[in-house]
């Protein structure tokens, strides 16, 4: 890729958003984050890195090799240890032993690996997420956006009436703010490879997305007990392995469907926004 443009791709990558923008998105977030409350969910703070063995569990760099990031420490010995031209070699770098998530829920089940959980837990959490995409749009699709999730983690039952609520709230949401959503069934690449839970997928879809146009800005997911069997995360009762499933908001991607309602005035966005929130409750 000529220099020139891969310099516009990484313009596009990022993004530092203005007060009203922030103002925006904080309060798209307090309202994510009430709802979950709401239903009884507490809050745990993940970091934004985690070691690549742990995100190795869930199979990300098998079945997501695409979109993943990794980072690693200078190596002063064998290296330059500056950039040439806004980059460094990769003779620069030690090993990569950090993994950049491209998705939030993860931190919840590393939190609960190893332990046993009630039938009916239920959390909600908030993480950067970076993903290497194969093409960049401002607000739309960022190497670097923030993610809220309410993760349930429990009995298949508690996971899928997690899910039916949250759909509802979502697409009371979405009409209380005139934005017009599809609910699309999606695949997710955890199950290509596991016979029984790829037949099941087939059978069900097992994740749905909320779409505007082509961008995805939230997402439904049933888990089964995939991430429950890689952190031995098992109900206090019975001791089987717990089922997951989480909702997803997609912060920047809300920041940017509602920059197209609202004609780029953050502001008159925001007032819609508390007024749909108060009116959904």
């Amino acid at each position: 890729m000529p220099a020139s443009q891969e310099e516009a791709s990484l313009s596009d990558a990022l993004v530092i958003l203005d007060p009203d923008q922030t103002d925006l998105l904080r309060e798209l977030d307090a309202t994510f984050t009430g709802w979950g409350r709401s239903a009884g969910a507490r809050e745990i703070l993940p970091p934004p890195m985690y070691p690549v063995s742990d995100l190795e569990k869930f199979d990300v760099y098998v079945n997501f090799p695409h979109l993943n990031l990794v980072a690693a420490p200078l190596d002063l010995e064998a290296g330059r240890g500056k950039p040439v031209d806004g980059r460094f070699a990769a003779g620069d770098l030690g090993a990569a032993r950090f993994g950049l998530p491209h998705a939030t829920c993860y931190g919840a089940y590393l939190y609960y690996e190893g332990t046993r959980v009630d039938d009916n837990t239920l959390v909600t959490l908030v993480n950067r997420c970076f993903r290497n995409e194969d093409r960049f749009s401002p607000l739309r699709r960022l190497v670097s956006f923030q993610m809220r999730e309410i993760v349930a983690l429990g009995s298949f039952e508690h996971t899928q009436n997690v899910i039916a609520e949250f759909t509802g709230r979502i697409d009371r949401f979405a009409r209380a703010l005139s934005l017009d959503l599809k609910k699309v069934a999606a695949t997710d690449p955890f199950f290509e490879n596991d016979g029984a839970r790829a037949l099941l997928q087939r059978l069900s879809p097992v994740k749905y997305e909320f779409c505007r146009g082509d961008l995805a800005i939230a997402s439904v997911n049933t888990h089964r007990n995939f991430f429950g069997e890689r952190c031995d995360i098992r109900l206090r009762q019975g001791g089987e392995h717990a089922y997951t499933g989480c909702v997803a908001f997609g912060l920047e991607r809300w920041l940017a469907v509602l920059d197209e309602q609202y004609g780029g005035d953050a502001r008159q966005a925001l007032e819609s926004v508390r007024a749909a929130a108060q009116q959904v409750g």
